[in-house]
This record gives C-alpha cells, sequence and structure tokens, in this order.
C-alpha cells in the first residue's frame, strides 16, 4: 500500500547504492517518469557515484591518465535531472513494515529516517579481507571503489619501497599486478589456486601463468597467506605463508568480494545460498513487491546450469538497473539471467570465458567432452597472425555447448562473444559449426578457431554418443 512518501502526495522511490545498479535504476526511473509524479532519493557512502571499478587496474596502470575518466556520470548530473543525491550518507537500517530507512551522515554522525514507497537496494559487494594478522596495516589495500583506488596510487607515492605482494589471481588481482609492474614494482602473486584465473580450468589458467612470468611478475601457486606481517612503524613489511615469508612495501588483496547484504538481511529479506539478495525475474526481492534489488548484491539464474549463482560484474549491474527502474517507473521489464561471459587481459594476452567450467559441470551432473584446439587470430599467411587456444564443452549425447575458454592475443578475447550467443539459444556445437561468421585474413583464418573447435566437439560428441565396442 502506498504511503505517498513523496512531496505532495508524489510517490517517493528511495536507493540505496550509487554506483552502476542503483544510478542505473534511478536514472531510467526518471526517463519514465517525472519529477512531479515521482520523487527520487538516492543515498550513498562515498564520494563518487556512476563510476568504473572495472578500470581502477588500468588507472593505477597508467593506461587511464586521470581518476574522472572512470566516472560516467557525475553527482551533478544526477541532480540537475531531479535526483536528490545524498553522497557520504549510509543507509544503516532498513524498517521493511514502516517503509522507511534510517541514514547516518558520515562526516557530522546524523542520522535520520526517510520514508519510501519503492525501494531499491544496490549496496554492492564487498571486497573479501582475510581474516589474518596483519590485514588491517597501513599499506594494505583492496580495490573496489574509486576512493580505495586513490589510497591504492597514495601508498605506491611515498613508499620507499619497490615490493609488491598481490594476494589472489583472480581478475582483480591479475589485472592489479600487472599495473603494479607498470609502476616499476617488483611484483610477487600469492595465489592459493593451482593456476591463476579460477574461473578458468588449471589447463587454461596454466597459459596465464606462463603469460605473467613473461610479464616479470613472480607466480607463487598453491599457497595460502597465513598472516601480513608489521614493521616497527605498524605498516606491512611482508605477507607470510606456511613455509616462506614475500617482503612486501604494499600488499594488495585480490581475492575476490562477497555480496553486501548485511542491511538487508538485519531486514529479514531472503538471501540465498551464496549470500546474494534472492529476486524475481522483474529483479523485485522475493515476497516484496515494492523491494528491488540488482548489482553485485544479488544473485542470478545461470542459464547453462540452471543455478542461482553470484557474479559481480558491471555488465549486469547495469541491465539490473535498467530493469529495476523501468518497474519502478511504472514499465515492465524482465533480467532472464547470464551465461557467465567475462574477459581480462595479461600486457597483450587475452583471456576469456563463458559457460560453465569442468568442474561446474561436474557439480550440477552434466556428462561432457571437452576439445582444446590451436589456432591462429588471423590467416596464417597474414602479417600478425598470433596463437590462440580455445577450449570447449559441450554436453555427452545432446551436443548442447556448456561452455568456452579462449586464451590468446590480438584478437582471441571478443570471440568469446559468439560462443556467449550460442550459449544464449541453446545451440549444439554442430548447429554451430554452420554459423555464417564474418571472413577476411586480417580477421580470422577461414574456419574462425570457436568454429574449428566446434567441429571437433561434434565428432567428439558423436564418437562418445556409440556404445562401447561399436
Amino acid at each position: 500500500m502506498s504511503m505517498s512518501a513523496g512531496r505532495d502526495g508524489t510517490e517517493r522511490l528511495v536507493v540505496i547504492g550509487g554506483d552502476a545498479a542503483g544510478m542505473s535504476a534511478a536514472s531510467q526511473a526518471r526517463r519514465l517518469r517525472g519529477p512531479g509524479e515521482l520523487e527520487i532519493v538516492a543515498f550513498e557512502r562515498g564520494h563518487f557515484t556512476s563510476f568504473s571499478a572495472c578500470g581502477i587496474p588500468y588507472w593505477v596502470g597508467g593506461d587511464v591518465p586521470e581518476r574522472d575518466r572512470l566516472i560516467a556520470r557525475t553527482p551533478e548530473e544526477h541532480r540537475e535531472r531531479g535526483i536528490d543525491l545524498r553522497l557520504r550518507t549510509e543507509v544503516t537500517e532498513i524498517d521493511v513494515a514502516g517503509q522507511r530507512v534510517r541514514a547516518r551522515e558520515v562526516d557530522s554522525g546524523a542520522e535520520y529516517w526517510t520514508a519510501y514507497d519503492k525501494l531499491v537496494i544496490a549496496t554492492g559487494a564487498r571486497p573479501v579481507r582475510p581474516d589474518l594478522p596483519g590485514a588491517d596495516a597501513p599499506g594494505v589495500h583492496g580495490v573496489q571503489t574509486l576512493d580505495d583506488g586513490q589510497a591504492l596510487l597514495d601508498t605506491l607515492a611515498r613508499t620507499g619501497g619497490r615490493r609488491a605482494v598481490v594476494v589472489g589471481a583472480g581478475y582483480i588481482g591479475v589485472e592489479m599486478a600487472e599495473a603494479l609492474i607498470k609502476r616499476g614494482f617488483e611484483v610477487t602473486v600469492v595465489n592459493r589456486g593451482r593456476e591463476p584465473m579460477s574461473t578458468l580450468d588449471a589447463d587454461m589458467g596454466r597459459l596465464v601463468h606462463r603469460a605473467m612470468e613473461g610479464l616479470g611478475i613472480t607466480m607463487v601457486n598453491d599457497a595460502e597467506v597465513t598472516k601480513i606481517l608489521t614493521g616497527e612503524d605498524g605498516g606491512v613489511r611482508a605477507v607470510a605463508t606456511e613455509d616462506t615469508e614475500y617482503p612486501a612495501d604494499v600488499v594488495v588483496l585480490g581475492i575476490g568480494v562477497r555480496p553486501e547484504t548485511s542491511l538487508a538481511r538485519a531486514a529479514g529479506l531472503p538471501v540465498g545460498a551464496h549470500g546474494g539478495l534472492l529476486t524475481d525475474l522483474a529483479m523485485r526481492v522475493r515476497g516484496h513487491e515494492n523491494i528491488w534489488a540488482g548489482g553485485d548484491c544479488v544473485e542470478v539464474l545461470n542459464l547453462v546450469s540452471g543455478q542461482e549463482q553470484c557474479v559481480p560484474l558491471g555488465t549486469h549491474a547495469n541491465k539490473h538497473g535498467q530493469v529495476i527502474g523501468t518497474n519502478a517507473g511504472g514499465g515492465y521489464a524482465t533480467f532472464p539471467g547470464v551465461v557467465g561471459t567475462a574477459v581480462s587481459k595479461v600486457c597483450d594476452l587475452e583471456i576469456a570465458r563463458t559457460g560453465l567450467r569442468e568442474k561446474d559441470a561436474l557439480r550440477v551432473g552434466l556428462r561432457f567432452e571437452t576439445v582444446t584446439v590451436e589456432s591462429t587470430s588471423r590467416a596464417g599467411y597474414y602479417p600478425g597472425a598470433s596463437p590462440m587456444t580455445v577450449k570447449m564443452l559441450a554436453e555427452r549425447r545432446t551436443g548442447r555447448l556448456l561452455g568456452v575458454q579462449i586464451v590468446g592475443r590480438e584478437g582471441a578475447g571478443k570471440r568469446v562473444d559468439i560462443a556467449a550467443v550460442a550459449l544464449t539459444a541453446r545451440m549444439t556445437v554442430e548447429a554451430m559449426t554452420a554459423l555464417d561468421l564474418g571472413y577476411a585474413p586480417p580477421f580470422s583464418p577461414v574456419w574462425d578457431p570457436v568454429l574449428v573447435a566446434a567441429r571437433k566437439a561434434t565428432a567428439k560428441v558423436w564418437r562418445g554418443d556409440r556404445p562401447e565396442g561399436a
């Protein structure tokens, strides 16, 4: 039931979180309904809104020359569009029954309640900080917000030493390792997995490992950090594992993020097995007609596995925001799910994946075949052709595509989009072999590497379908 929480009886939409999902939702709702119809209040505890967290490693590494290049829309621009944006203001409580939120101004400590008719929760994710001695010491940095990036750059500028240790070798860890190399630091990456990039199977992660070592990065795999050692000044001096110590003047934590759902949990809203809020196809929080959630704080359906998972990516967050804003603004939109597409790079090595890894397919009970092919980014005779490795998973008997991983040089990464479309369409690898892809020698061999893998997978699926001894 509407409270008419806004001024003069207009509805009020309250948004918690001022980055991709939250401000996309606010902006889309504003497009559909003017200030006289819908009052929009947005709370953001940091200094910035609508920024690209994905761009922070490239800012730290110097590829992006200044912080403001990462800001898609400034607070002033949002306010000009009729959004009451309140920076440095943290929501500390959601009163679902009373349809209101309690906010606290970070600098003054002042607290107040704000009523809502409609609520959007876009609280994002928080970096995993290991529960280790020294994890909060000066010189230890997470990298999640522009404030985090600035704090790291400040440390890099004032530290006398040139030794950096990155803990974790996922996307952020790998990208930050390269950024620190570009800053002139000696970089060691401590990773508890068999190979870097656990979003890939280990055989493909090994290719990333070689590329990182080629950059001069020291890779330490199968190693668990036990503590972060500090010096007499209290600042970080080394990262310790069970076996040894790695000297460090700065430490970057790249061990992933968790959905920031403490507010939602305290309010009794439904949270899934992976820690994210549960929503329906319209991104409404399940069981709550006037509350939506999106971005890194929610769980989404994986269209390949059929299971919920957390996928903290800006692409999804912006789509969630569009869907939420459309629905909160009186329209209709849905978010059907994801196939798990991601791309990154180490120097000029491009790393891409979509769909399921081997362990993902095994976890959900799928039987599958795998193929790995070596090809080139262009026709072999054309200048600049470079090697590319494509790994493909296909379901046994049906031949349905389950996943693709690609590691190669220029032109490799975005080829994963072919597979992402095929996964969304539930194509078989046999059907993929007939795809009419663009060809010219500067762009690909006459058989694109993805289609070469599809041909090989088709043959293997058919062989695997025959009875033993046939």
